[in-house]
């Protein structure tokens, strides 16, 4: 596993192994080789160079570029220096690399690379004026872009910008931080990587989940063992108008393709109806209704509960008063692992805090940015500023995991925090929310005892990586949720193979 620190905790884990005995221009050094190493550089390079540190590092790689006998000219869009960067500026003068000021007639497309060294990752606001005007230069060139720490104009607490470069890597240095993952980071990035040059990151570190990681929850099944020994679970949801949900949570058995030992799903009887040709593995419960949606009975409350390591509720089952009673019911009452998506989390915004808090269930809400905002109080436009901050809040003011929706997605049981960075632009459709439910479903059921967080970021890699295999078999535009739910198998199947590569 990575770890990802937020841009304090990085700003402040540099100042100590500064203060430590490692100099700023040695780290610095460090920084301009990483990069240089990082990428196969080919002449000619355009360094474009902004004032700060960033700068800096763009000046140590234009050396490195110069000594290795690759065509380099450094690109100046500001004409101020930190202390340490002018040291090898002076150094690229020494060695006769040709140094230009920016200027509106520059034309970039003429290099084969272009290394971006504007902004670091703790800009803020939005690219004005020269800047501005820079980046859209960058973008428009036609060469192959690298951005050192994060691309110019996008945020790194948060990954959002407006005017940003678009490069084919982005090369971290230190530790990532969240703006490389969040938000617009997958529109900004075809790839990233980081580089350690020996800072000893302090702070709340945030995991990035990894391919080895996922494996480790999967992998090692003894031959005595039984289904029991994997979870009993529930899936329930459904509606005459939203049938769809709860059928793509159990479609292809999805929730048993990612390890659950029997999955039920409970739905009003005429969606059963509707389901049962489908229903193999999986056993159904079909539910009191009236006009097609669940009416609830507490007997029927009390079956569901009963063996179950987990339930999972709330998937198109409608936005009524029943949901609320039964949602009411299950936190009243239920012990074990409440899985609360989609028309539940509904029914939980105006439900008492208090009530949510004393609940003897372990629970894992599973919202997108809207319904986090009904649940916090928050607009949407507050909750994307900062996801991973505002998770840890909503996870310890609701004692429950957190589990937020995104390009990437944010996981925390307000103290360990997880992000998991496998989904995709085909995946925005009606009914992967559905498909992800069924997956962490199964997961936490088994492997969500210990840590509750990091099982539903697991379950969070597969559905992504389902995701990607269903976008390469077909398109972004034309899959569906259904793809990525038929795809699940072949997900597991990678992990469990080492053969992921995400």
């Amino acid at each position: 596993m990575q770890y990802i620190l937020s841009v304090e905790d990085m700003r402040e884990s540099d100042a100590r192994t500064i203060a430590a005995g490692t100099s700023g221009r040695e780290l610095m050094a460090r920084a301009g080789r990483a990069i240089f190493e990082a990428f196969a550089w080919e002449a000619p390079v355009a360094v474009v160079c902004g004032s700060g540190n960033n700068a800096g590092d763009g000046y140590v790689l234009a050396s490195l570029l110069r000594e290795a006998g690759i065509g380099v000219t450094l690109v100046l869009a500001d004409g101020r220096f930190s202390p340490d960067g002018r040291y090898y500026f002076d150094r690229c003068e020494e060695l006769g690399v040709p140094a230009v000021a920016y200027s509106a007639e520059l034309d970039l497309s003429e290099f084969a690379v272009i290394a971006d060294c504007l902004f670091g990752t703790g800009f803020r606001g939005v690219p004005e004026g020269r800047a501005a005007e820079v980046i859209e230069k960058i973008n428009a060139s036609g060469a192959k872009v690298v951005s050192v720490d994060i691309n110019s104009g996008l945020s790194g607490r948060n990954g959002l910008g407006e005017i940003f470069v678009k490069s084919d890597l982005t090369v971290s240095i230190g530790n990532f931080q969240p703006g490389h993952f969040l938000n617009k980071a997958k529109d900004a990035m075809k790839s990233k990587v980081n580089r350690d040059i020996g800072i000893e990151p302090v702070g709340n570190a945030i995991g990035l989940i990894e391919e080895s990681d996922v494996r480790g929850l999967l992998a090692g099944r003894p031959n005595l063992s039984n289904k029991g020994d994997y979870g009993y679970i529930a899936l329930v949801g459904g509606s005459l108008p939203y049938s769809g949900a709860i059928r793509l949570a159990a479609m292809s058995n999805c929730a048993m393709r990612a390890g659950a030992g029997v999955a039920s799903v409970a739905a009003p009887e005429s969606v059963c109806r509707v389901m049962m040709p489908e229903i193999l593995e999986s056993t159904l419960i079909p539910l009191s209704e009236e006009n097609g949606f669940f009416s609830f009975r507490e007997e029927e409350a009390e079956a569901l509960m009963a063996r179950r390591r987990l339930i999972a509720c709330g998937m198109g089952i409608g936005n009524t008063p029943e949901t609320a009673k039964l949602l009411g019911y299950l936190i009243d009452h239920y012990t074990g692992i409440l899985l609360v998506d989609a028309d539940a989390l509904t029914a939980l915004a105006g439900m008492d805090r208090a009530r949510v808090r004393g609940s003897g269930a372990r629970l894992l809400l599973t919202p997108h940015p809207g319904e986090f905002a009904r649940l916090s109080g928050l607009s949407v436009k507050e909750v994307l500023e900062a996801p991973v901050e505002n998770a840890r809040s909503l996870a310890k003011d609701l004692g429950a995991a957190v589990l937020l929706k995104g390009p990437a997605t944010v996981v925390t049981d307000g103290d360990r925090a997880y992000i998991s960075d496998t989904g995709c632009p085909g995946m925005a459709s009606a009914g992967s929310g559905d498909v992800l439910s069924g997956i962490l479903a199964a997961v936490c059921a088994y492997a969500g005892a210990d840590d509750l967080a990091y099982a539903a970021a697991a379950g969070a890699y597969i559905n992504g990586l389902a995701g990607r295999i269903a976008q390469d078999a077909s398109n972004p535009v034309s899959m569906t949720a259904g793809d990525t739910a038929s795809a699940v198998r072949d997900a597991v199947t990678r992990i469990l193979s080492g053969a992921a590569a995400v």
